[in-house]
């Protein structure tokens, strides 16, 4: 094998190499922005939870008093 030979598969090694480090910089950007985008949708989901929690605790509470009334009421009959 000549010097010549061994110096293209070289080039062809590192020029192959680069390709793959590009796509690695590629797929790693668009991880970073699926992340982000998965972190800011995680975060409206929270506060979604919180909200709906609390409106089943109010709603829970209601029902409890109206329970209290309609026993109060059957006492008084």
């Amino acid at each position: 094998m000549s010097n010549n030979d061994k110096q293209g598969i070289q080039e062809q090694d590192l020029r192959a190499l680069e390709v793959r480090v590009e796509e690695l910089i590629r797929a790693c950007t668009h991880l970073k922005d699926e992340n982000k985008t998965l972190r800011a949708r995680e975060q409206e989901l929270l506060v979604e939870r919180d909200k709906l929690a609390n409106k089943n605790d109010q709603a829970k509470t209601r029902v409890e008093d109206m329970i209290s009334r309609l026993k109060k009421l059957e006492d008084e009959a």
